[in-house]
């Protein structure tokens, strides 16, 4: 019987046992509009709080510069949008590899006039910061910058990107969703005015997110409606995910740094491991400046979704890219960003570890990479 390995963490994570316990209550007994002022309200509101406090706490921020959103792509939209909103005009610069919630909504704007330089990265799929400054523009009112790469994992330099964004006095946004629980994030350091983030990647449940807002960022809604999230984002909230989120982001404050000691050594057994039985395999990244438990390889003349659906008949969950990218016969995006040639970037997997993996899961995974590509590469038209 196969073993069952989950290495899809980038993609999301099951909800912490402890997250779950904190959560129920409030699909039960508690399950008051946290805006009614009567005691089930004032119940929930003081569960939403909580939260809010929780995160404000673990980001080191007042609680009023946390916006509670519905995902990743919203608070990322409502970054980007509410500042574009309150300049109505300008020049935005971004990468070439952000996730689509940013690319897209850059490109919606710049249909609507906005313009929008797109950066180049490295081979490392790394943002030269010598690139940013020549960028910046009299008329930039914000750059948008992720923290970390869903695919790759490379570490953005954020502390040099900072400096610069505060030298122009140019707002940053920065995409954390796949940072946020798991590395350290100092948004006075690293100069962000705008941080995005998620509760589904770090063990809380999907659909529930947040944006931090500096004090004094000039912004304006873009959503209407009630006076939700001090008038910044309307809509009933979802109490009992948000009092998941909270409870998930105080489980990390006690568990990031130790787990990713673990995380880097299992990441680097795994692609160790593969190097010496698997030939023409190469690390897509950068080798040290990367999320502790990210390992995207590139099997050259094998096409990702076979070996993606190889591994899967062996009980092994892996990914060809982003979650949001699935089912794209296209390479990706980022990889050729990277300058990785066809043969190579077609290949990509991404193995992406978490708090349930373990040494024998990597090892299993290890033996069953090695034949796979074999066999694949075997059966391929093309040949090296």
């Amino acid at each position: 019987m196969n073993r069952v390995v989950y290495l899809d963490h980038n993609a999301s994570t099951g909800v912490h046992p402890e997250v779950l316990q904190a959560m129920l209550p409030y699909f039960g007994e508690r399950f008051g509009n946290a805006s009614s002022v009567h005691a089930f309200g004032r119940e929930a509101r003081e569960g939403l709080e909580a939260a809010r406090e929780q995160v404000a706490q673990f980001l080191r921020v007042s609680k009023d510069e946390i916006v509670f959103t519905s995902g990743g792509t919203e608070s990322d939209n409502l970054g980007i949008k509410g500042v574009a909103a309150a300049r109505r005009g300008g020049h935005i610069i971004t990468s070439q590899i952000e996730h689509h919630a940013v690319l897209r909504t850059c490109e919606t704007l710049e249909a609507q006039g906005f313009t929008v330089t797109y950066l180049p990265v490295d081979e490392y799929g790394m943002l030269r910061p010598e690139d940013l400054a020549r960028a910046i523009r009299p008329d930039t009112i914000l750059v948008s910058v992720m923290h970390a790469n869903s695919e790759v994992g490379t570490l953005q330099p954020m502390s040099e990107i900072g400096r610069i964004t505060r030298s122009h006095g140019v707002p940053l946004h920065v995409d954390a969703v796949q940072t946020f629980g798991k590395v350290p994030i100092d948004v006075d350091a690293f100069g962000i005015d705008l941080l995005s983030f998620s509760g589904h990647k770090i063990y809380g449940p999907k659909g529930v997110a947040g944006l931090y807002i500096r004090k004094g960022t000039k912004m304006a809604a873009v959503q209407h409606g009630g006076d939700h999230e001090r008038r910044r984002r309307a809509g009933t909230e979802n109490v009992a995910g948000l009092v998941g989120l909270g409870k998930a982001v105080e489980i990390r404050g006690r568990e990031m740094a130790e787990e990713a000691i673990r995380l880097v050594g299992l990441r680097d057994r795994l692609w160790e491991g593969i190097r010496a039985r698997v030939e023409e395999v190469r690390l897509n990244g950068h080798p040290t400046q990367r999320l502790p438990g990210t390992c995207n390889m590139c099997f050259r003349n094998i096409e990702s979704e076979s070996l993606v659906l190889g591994l899967d008949l062996k009980g092994i969950a892996t990914s060809a890219g982003s979650a949001c990218t699935s089912g794209s016969v296209e390479p990706s995006y980022v990889l050729v960003a990277m300058g990785l040639p066809l043969d190579w970037a077609m290949g990509a997997v991404r193995c992406s570890l978490g708090r349930s993996t373990s040494a024998e899961d990597i090892d299993y995974v290890i033996d069953a990479v090695a034949p796979l590509a074999a066999k694949l590469r075997a059966l391929s038209p093309v040949k090296a």
